[in-house]
């Protein structure tokens, strides 16, 4: 059991520079779909990813869904990636949800395969150890996770209400259930959601990476299991911390008094 674990818990292998900092769809109309930006200054070590599908209110469709794995593939070895966070660049909105529209052209078997990579698209956001932050749908559509990732954030009888009724939640609502951390009051530009999830960046950055990794490894796999082997979980991913550079870096300043000075090793 713990040989097992501990080859799945290990670190992604070593990370690559990304190429290039941008990257965008285009659809039918050759706009891009999406802009991936990285943030210097104060804020380096954030990365966006801004979707901009304003004719579908941003719905997930082939082409959004094709370029949000590109892009998240690259992403994941770019070792300048601190902290990653969606947003929206139509006002009003973030994501309408899949592209039933689309869905409707498409045969049997391309619905399928569709949804197939809707989840994986999810399963990728849910599960990449190198992201310190997402902010996003929590890949609550359902037949993308939605039945089994609700249930597990709201308990089975919720999670049955919300799904059947197809019930929609305000801000405060979705707060109150627990479905997300923070709701804010909307301003004039109508991106205070925004602003909120840049400010929760800014307080990830200045933590050692590999243990906020580490520690997003341990919580969502041991989610998962029972409670000792969850307790296991969180040693195999404490011991692959040990001889980091970081860690010996965070006790020193911690020693010294000082603000820590962590690489990423």
């Amino acid at each position: 059991m713990l040989r097992a674990l501990t080859s799945t818990l290990r670190l992604p292998r070593p990370w690559r520079p990304l190429h290039t900092r941008s990257c965008a769809s285009h659809g039918a109309t050759g706009d891009p779909e999406i802009q991936v930006r990285a943030l210097t200054g104060r804020d380096q070590g954030i990365t966006e990813i801004l979707m901009n599908r304003p004719s579908a209110r941003n719905a997930l469709g082939n082409i959004l869904v094709s370029e949000l794995l590109e892009a998240l593939a690259q992403l994941r070895e770019d070792q300048q990636v601190r902290v990653l966070l969606f947003r929206s660049g139509v006002k009003g909105v973030f994501c309408a949800g899949a592209d039933l529209k689309e869905r409707e052209q498409m045969s049997e078997a391309e619905v399928g395969i569709f949804v197939q990579r809707l989840r994986g698209l999810m399963n990728e956001i849910a599960s990449s150890a190198v992201m310190g932050l997402i902010e996003t749908t929590r890949g609550l559509l359902p037949g993308a996770g939605g039945t089994q990732r609700l249930p597990r954030c709201l308990g089975a009888a919720l999670a049955k209400e919300l799904i059947f009724t197809g019930r929609r939640l305000s801000g405060a609502q979705a707060q109150a259930l627990g479905l997300v951390n923070h709701a804010v009051s909307q301003n004039e530009e109508g991106n205070a959601a925004y602003h909120r999830a840049r400010e929760l960046a800014q307080e990830i950055l200045p933590q050692a990476p590999i243990a906020v990794r580490l520690g997003k490894v341990a919580i969502d796999r041991g989610m998962e299991v029972d409670i000792s082997s969850g307790m296991a979980i969180e040693g195999i991913c404490y011991a692959q911390n040990i001889p980091t550079q970081d860690r010996l870096e965070g006790m020193a300043a911690f020693r010294e008094k000082r603000p820590p000075r962590f690489v990423g090793k």
